[in-house]
């Protein structure tokens, strides 16, 4: 579930005292572009800094990744259905946060959706829609009440062999918090980290100010539609409009539905805007498959989330208490889509 963000922007920032120094950086990590921003009174200050966020990045992709033979969950996939599996208590308490957003969203966003993985390609090399004896194979194997955690011996055991977990809809966000964390505990006290379509922001880019987000236009992802003034918050952006594959004429997108085995329908992007990066990314998967009508009824319900959904036929829709501004080309500093 990759999503994608646009070229960070040089600031430079004044501080009371003397010229802070603004750096950047852009790397793929996690299979997905990362852009990490540091703000700090030296050059060699932000180098430090994003050093260490990177550090923290690449640390969680290594036992997060299915893609590296020797991480947690692919040891976990690897013994489904054979044995339960130690693992570290942050991977454990990782997968019990996703099964509470599980609960609250109905089973929508599971993070057993990896068995369906395999079925749906979104490079290019998908000439057919998959038979349905296939998919129903796999979401017979999607039931995130079959990840069993155990907390006092920190293990995890999938109840049945085949089955796969994945966190490609949450674990960006999780990578994007812990990077913060870390470069805040550096001394870093103003930044930015963009995982894929996950931003998050803490201190701001000038004294008293706050950052200036622009939410992406689907039809032209380089533009805004709009945008919104936060401090410190994440802002996430999942979309249908940059990983897809058209067949017959028609486009399925990356988003899978755990409970139908096809893509989402409906919405072309739901950006969510709360403190959480993780619990954004979770719950941007999320609205893209409850549909517009209760994807809104969702997060009105939720303290602190807010959420803007556009539909297919491009009407822009807001929760509560989201005040949408119109976009002007000098308006953002980032573009999150």
């Amino acid at each position: 579930m990759m999503r994608i963000a646009s070229i960070v922007s040089i600031l430079l920032v004044l501080n009371t005292i003397v010229w802070a120094h603004t750096q950047t950086k852009i790397l793929t990590l996690m299979g997905v572009r990362f852009e990490i921003t540091a703000i700090a009174p030296t050059q060699q200050e932000t180098q430090r800094g994003i050093d260490i966020g990177i550090a923290e990045i690449s640390r969680i992709e290594q036992f997060l990744s299915p893609h590296i033979a020797q991480s947690e969950v692919s040891y976990i996939n690897n013994n489904a259905g054979v044995k339960p599996v130690h693992v570290s208590k942050e991977l454990c308490d990782l997968i019990l946060r996703s099964k509470k957003v599980s609960e609250l969203s109905g089973g929508l966003f599971d993070v057993s959706w990896a068995s369906m993985d395999p079925i749906w390609r979104f490079d290019g090399s998908m000439k057919e829609l998959p038979s349905p004896e296939i998919i129903a194979h796999a979401i017979r194997l999607i039931n995130y009440n079959d990840i069993i955690v155990n907390t006092d011996s920190n293990t995890v055991f999938l109840k049945h062999m085949g089955m796969k977990i994945s966190f490609g809809a949450i674990g960006k966000g999780y990578a994007a918090n812990k990077a913060r964390d870390a470069m805040k505990l550096a001394g870093i006290q103003s930044g930015i980290v963009i995982a894929g379509g996950d931003l998050i922001t803490w201190g701001s880019p000038e004294d008293a100010k706050l950052w200036t987000i622009g939410i992406a236009d689907p039809r032209e992802p380089e533009k805004a539609v709009s945008w919104l003034d936060v401090g410190e918050m994440s802002v996430v952006t999942s979309g249908t409009y940059e990983k897809y594959t058209e067949i017959n004429g028609i486009r399925y997108a990356h988003i899978i539905n755990p409970k139908t085995g096809y893509p989402a329908t409906g919405l072309i992007s739901a950006t969510i805007i709360c403190p959480d990066a993780e619990l954004g990314d979770a719950l941007a998967t999320t609205c893209m498959l409850l549909g517009e009508v209760e994807a809104l009824k969702l997060v009105n319900k939720i303290k602190g989330v807010e959420c803007i959904v556009i539909t297919q036929d491009f009407r822009i829709v807001a929760s509560n208490n989201i005040q949408l501004q119109p976009y002007t080309v000098q308006s953002a500093y980032r573009i999150i889509k």
